[in-house]
Parts: C-alpha cells; sequence; structure tokens
C-alpha cells in the first residue's frame, strides 16, 4: 500500500509516520508537509519516507502526488488557536482550500480519504454538565482555528455525498506526546520548567481538556481507515478529562518541583470551557481500545521524551516564548487561585 499523509512532518502526523513504520513496515510512505515553523523534517528521522515539501493548496503537486496512491491521510493543517485569533488568514487557505484541492484530486483519482479533524469544532461543554461530544453533536466552532476545522469537515462530507468519493472523518480530543511544538500547552509546561521557569495557565487553570496520547489516536486512525464506514466520523479519545491546572501541577511533581510554583496569566479570547469526548461508537462499532489507559502514565512517557530530546525542542523554544511575553501579562494569584 502506498500512503500519502499529508502534514506529515507535524506533531500528529509525524508520530503517525513513526505508529505506521512499526506496526505496518510494508506500507510506503510519501509525506508532503509545507515545513512552516510548526512541521520539522527531523521529526521523522529513522521513518524510511519520501518528504515533499509542498503546499497541500497546490492543485498541481497534490494531484500528482494523490494520483501516485492508495491512500491519503489528511493532518495538514494551521491548527494553533492563538494564531489564529491574530491572523485568521493562514487557518482558512490551509484548512479551507488545501482541503478542498485535496479533495478535488481524491475524486479525480479514486483514491479513499481519512480526514483528521478535532473536537473544538464542537464548541465547549460547561464544567458541571455530564455531556460528551459525540458524532451527533452541533457544530459550534469559538475560534478561527475551529471556524475552518468544521468548514473542512463539512466540504467531505459534501464530496462522499455530492460526488460519492470514499471518505472517512475523525474527531479528536487534546493529543499529546513527542514531537510536539513547545507553542503547545504540555510540552510548553514541561520545558519551561526544565528550563528552571513557571509553567504558565490561562485564567485560573479550570478549563478541562481530555487528553488521549498521540499514538492511541493513531492506532484509532489506522482502525477507522481498515474497518470504518465511507461518510461516517468517529470521534477519538481515551476519557482523559483533566483541568488544565491538574495538568501543570502533575508535570511539576514529576520534576521534582512543587506543585504549586506556576503562574496565572491573562485568559485567551474566547477560551472554550471544556472538551470531552464520548468514543462509545469507535469502540463498540470498530472495537478498538487505547492502550494508555491512564493520562498518568502517558504523560511520564511525554515528560521522559522531552528530557531526553532537548536538541530537537530547543532550537524553538527562545523564539516561542518572545512570541507569548508580548501578549500575556502575569496575574496576580490572590485573584484565582
Amino acid at each position: 500500500m502506498r500512503v500519502l499523509v499529508t502534514g506529515g512532518a507535524g506533531f500528529i502526523g509525524a508520530n503517525f509516520v513513526h505508529w505506521t513504520r512499526r506496526h505496518k513496515p510494508d506500507v510506503e510512505i510519501t509525506v508532503l508537509d509545507a515545513l512552516t515553523y510548526a512541521s520539522d523534517g527531523s521529526s521523522l528521522d529513522g521513518a524510511d519516507v519520501e518528504l515533499v515539501k509542498g503546499d497541500v493548496a497546490d492543485a498541481a503537486l497534490v494531484d500528482r502526488l494523490v494520483g501516485a496512491s492508495d491512500l491519503v491521510v489528511h493532518f495538514a493543517a494551521e491548527t494553533h488557536n492563538d494564531n489564529s485569533l491574530a491572523d485568521p488568514s493562514p487557518f482558512l487557505q490551509a484548512n479551507v482550500v488545501g482541503t478542498f484541492v485535496l479533495l478535488e484530486a481524491v475524486r479525480k483519482h479514486g483514491v479513499p480519504l481519512h480526514h483528521v479533524s478535532t473536537d473544538e469544532v464542537y464548541g465547549d461543554l460547561e464544567l458541571d454538565d455530564p455531556a460528551r461530544f459525540t458524532e451527533d453533536s452541533p457544530y459550534d466552532p469559538s475560534s478561527p482555528y475551529s471556524a475552518t476545522k468544521a468548514a473542512s469537515d463539512l466540504l467531505v462530507r459534501a464530496w462522499v455525498r455530492s460526488f460519492g468519493i470514499t471518505a472517512t472523518l475523525s474527531n479528536c480530543s487534546n493529543n499529546y506526546g513527542p514531537y510536539q511544538h513547545v507553542e503547545k500547552f504540555i510540552p510548553r509546561q514541561i520545558t519551561n520548567v526544565l528550563d528552571g521557569s513557571a509553567p504558565k495557565l490561562y485564567g485560573d487553570g479550570l478549563n478541562v481538556r481530555d487528553w488521549i496520547h498521540v499514538d492511541d489516536h493513531n492506532s484509532a486512525v489506522w482502525t477507522i481507515v481498515e474497518k470504518g464506514r465511507s461518510g461516517e466520523t468517529y470521534l477519538i479519545g481515551a476519557d482523559g478529562e483533566e483541568t488544565n491546572k491538574t495538568v501543570v501541577q502533575a508535570i511539576l511533581r514529576a520534576l521534582g518541583q512543587g506543585e504549586n510554583a506556576y503562574e496565572h496569566v491573562t485568559d485567551r479570547a474566547g477560551h472554550d470551557r471544556r472538551y470531552a469526548i464520548d468514543s462509545s461508537k469507535l469502540r463498540t462499532e470498530l472495537g478498538w481500545t487505547p492502550a494508555y489507559v491512564d493520562f498518568a502514565s502517558g504523560l511520564r512517557a511525554t515528560i521522559d521524551w522531552y528530557r531526553e530530546n532537548e536538541a530537537w525542542w530547543r532550537p524553538q523554544k527562545a523564539a516561542t516564548e518572545q512570541k507569548y511575553a508580548a501578549t500575556q501579562t502575569v496575574l496576580d494569584p490572590a485573584a484565582t487561585d
């Protein structure tokens, strides 16, 4: 099988490539990636792939690559909420236009597609609401990022219905693990502590995210590719709900620091309060189960990876913190704790 992985040098995509190489060594992999600040060709070291630098919105390039493939797995996206608030235009180009270009190519060549998306398309839940997102939850995106991902999901569904392409979709909860850019929440806190600075919490730190280790996410993607029904959406989650404050305290404890050695910073505009995934459909219909059944074990493995791979994340760190320093103000703890 020849698989084209768009965005395969980014966080989840690179881990998908490594997972595939470990579990499906006969698969031939081509990665298409724009190699922006959030992706890194070195994340694919040792994976034995063809890496093509290019834009998923480049119709001629995408047409050629899709035509030589048996399957497309579509990770390519602009994903950082803060950046989408500062400048939404790259998110429209990558997430909407790029997905359209890819859909036209798979339509032309008759190649099946798996489209990777996010639970953020559903908006957020109240902290005291026992409900979780399901495949039937209405879309209610809160940011330019989540709005463009919602648009891309709807495009895929429309191409299945209107043009008969073969495609499956997945919406996942928050991923964590190796090769994640230090602008993201968990690696930022880990690398802050490793650098001797305080982790940072938006607002009161009580926002809840539903965490899943990236390897579990990618095993679910392959399960959907192999067993899922065309046109269907499957939610991927591992029952990993934790407040941001709890995650930071766990990182501090694991690295030998006092669990309250963090700082509150000004909250992000439109910051969703809680995400929670109900992955019953994926588990009951397709028989998938996560390997990391508790968040703590996955977090320990992730901390160990960042501690052992400073050469990978160090070049990103200074510029990331400089950018945050321009937008975040440290708050008085008495106002939040």
